[in-house]
């Protein structure tokens, strides 16, 4: 089936419209990939089936469509013009410029595409943080589907799926080890400037920002050029894989000025911009804007729609 998905740089998850969950997580083979703008991700997929990984471990169970109970005014996928299309979306520069609520321009076009398509939005970052920008208490509805911290916590029309919690993977004491390590490693790096909030909890994982992530949209920028000729991420990576190798963690670096960690077995390897549009399933088109993926979306369904 095809998927559709809207995505920016730091996108990490693709879906599956029918079997209720994400695919996600960068591969940690794969620590600096390079700079590529914006992305609407289209994948082939068969209904109920993946061809090429097999499904992460306790993921739930594909549901048949009859068990599907959808909303009132919220069409049944079976009915919408495209059945068996998905798009998904990223949130900072696809959706909405960055850590900015979309416009009301793009919840117009995305109620309009809804029509045709199933829709869902993908992120790093924690549920809260993701809704501020598409609609707030809304957000979940606005969507059919919805997967924040690298698709660990996904929602299905505005009801949440099995979750993992990273606390239970790893321990109360392994975390306090981990989270103490990290702490440590910060203090003895050398970068121009620190902010705060370095390491920040979320039920399926942690995410990790050098600088703080309490740093400006400048002071961001800044550092993402700093880190691209210093490897200050990639190296702190490289050393914790080492270091907690035991946890069966993954490590994907992500955006400007953070990584996440989470644990292994509940994603698909891969998961970041470059693999989703090398996935043979997928089908790529870059955007530079919110504007832009307004455009290429009319382009691509709205104005063929009948």
């Amino acid at each position: 089936m095809p998927h559709h998905c809207s995505s920016a740089t730091t996108t990490i998850a693709t879906t599956c419209e029918i079997c209720s969950r994400t695919t996600s997580a960068q591969s940690s083979q794969n620590l600096n990939p390079p700079f590529r703008p914006n992305a609407v991700c289209f994948s082939i997929a068969s209904p109920f089936t993946h061809n090429s990984q097999p499904p992460p471990q306790n993921m739930s169970a594909p549901q048949p469509a009859s068990a599907t109970i959808f909303p009132p005014g919220v069409t049944p996928f079976a009915q919408r013009r495209l059945p068996k299309t998905i798009c998904m979306f990223d949130v900072d520069g696809t959706l909405s410029l960055a850590r900015q609520s979309a416009t009301p321009e793009m919840f117009a076009t995305l109620r309009k595409l809804r029509e045709s398509c199933a829709i869902a939005f993908v992120g790093g970052s924690d549920l809260t943080k993701i809704l501020e920008q598409v609609g707030g208490d809304q957000g979940l509805s606005n969507f059919d589907y919805g997967f924040a911290e690298n698709g660990l916590i996904a929602y299905k029309l505005g009801q949440q799926l099995e979750s993992a919690s990273f606390i239970k993977h790893v321990g109360e004491e392994e975390y306090k080890k981990l989270v103490n390590w990290i702490l440590r490693y910060l203090s003895e790096v050398d970068i121009p400037i620190k902010r705060g909030t370095f390491v920040e909890f979320r039920n399926g994982m942690i995410n990790v920002s050098p600088i703080g992530r309490n740093a400006s949209i400048q002071e961001r920028i800044d550092f993402e050029k700093y880190d691209k000729e210093h490897g200050i991420r990639g190296d702190m990576v490289a050393k914790l894989e080492r270091e907690f190798l035991h946890l069966g963690l993954t490590f994907a670096i992500g955006g400007q000025i953070s990584f996440d960690i989470f644990p292994k077995g509940r994603t698909y390897k891969g998961g970041n911009d470059y693999e989703i549009f090398s996935d043979p399933r997928t089908i790529g088109h870059t955007v530079t804007s919110p504007e832009h993926t307004m455009q290429l979306l009319d382009e691509l369904f709205l104005t063929t729609a009948p």
